[in-house]
């Protein structure tokens, strides 16, 4: 059975940093895609950031670009989501996420791609 445990959340102020774990157990970490998707309030879940099983592809929304890194250590069955110069709009519980499928060389970015997902972890950015 695939388990995911986020950890790392927390309150931050703004321009701040938080990198975000994922752990991965129940089957082979390193063959399959995993990614980062958010939720604020009110808000429907949202695409965040995605690593192919190799790391060689990542993808990222546009909100986030060049604040936010993705990373993977298949050794130890965890990725990362580096998040800079936070801003109370990323406020929101973030998941960890993966799919079924392994392989393939490209990432996900919509919520049905994936199958198993995380308790999630509050992230919250004060003004």
């Amino acid at each position: 059975q695939v388990q995911l445990v986020e950890s790392g959340g927390g309150l931050v102020q703004a321009g701040g940093s938080l990198r975000l774990s994922c752990a991965a157990s129940g089957r082979t970490f390193s063959n399959y895609v995993m990614g980062w998707f958010r939720q604020a309030p009110g808000k429907e879940r949202e695409f965040v950031a995605a690593i192919t099983w190799s790391g060689s592809n990542t993808g990222y929304a546009d909100s986030v670009k060049g604040r936010f890194t993705i990373s993977r250590d298949n050794a130890k069955n965890t990725v990362y989501l580096q998040m800079n110069s936070l801003k109370p709009e990323d406020t929101a519980v973030y998941y960890c996420a993966t799919r079924s499928s392994p392989f393939g060389s490209i990432w996900y970015s919509r919520v049905g791609d994936y199958d198993y997902w995380g308790q999630g972890t509050q992230v919250t950015v004060s003004s």
